[in-house]
């Protein structure tokens, strides 16, 4: 993904195209798990394209909304606001946040997940609809 001025719906739905088109060009689906910004979602992809390509790159993902308040989820974020601490003038940024993503890289650190999924599923069962048969 691009380091870019602005958030716009634009901006996402480009930044989809790219991923779709030339990161998993051969996947089948591309699995998002992102946050509910209203610029996230397909209805961007059909302010930006003719209405076959929206569909084209819509049909290729697989979109996973967090939960609103569950900011223990999104690890990223986390990562984010602590590098937003030391960001320099937007035309250097770029520079800036592909060094610290090579060097977080190169130290190895990975999350420790502690919860696990059949945890999840408890804690979290009222937000996810159930099955009736």
């Amino acid at each position: 993904m691009d380091v870019t001025e602005h958030r716009t719906r634009v901006d996402w739905a480009h930044q989809i195209k790219e991923l779709v088109d030339e990161r998993y060009p051969d996947a089948e689906k591309v699995v998002l798990v992102m946050d509910n910004l209203n610029t996230h979602g397909p209805a961007s992809l059909y302010q930006t394209f003719p209405p076959e390509e929206a569909k084209r790159l819509a049909d290729k993902l697989e979109i996973h909304y967090m939960p609103k308040h569950g900011s223990w989820l999104n690890m990223a974020e986390i990562e984010l606001s602590v590098l937003r601490w030391s960001i320099p003038p937007f035309e250097t940024l770029e520079g800036e946040a592909t060094a610290w993503v090579e060097q977080r890289d190169a130290v190895g650190d990975k999350i420790n997940w502690r919860f696990t999924t059949d945890e999840a599923r408890i804690k979290l069962k009222r937000l996810y609809p159930s099955i009736e048969e």
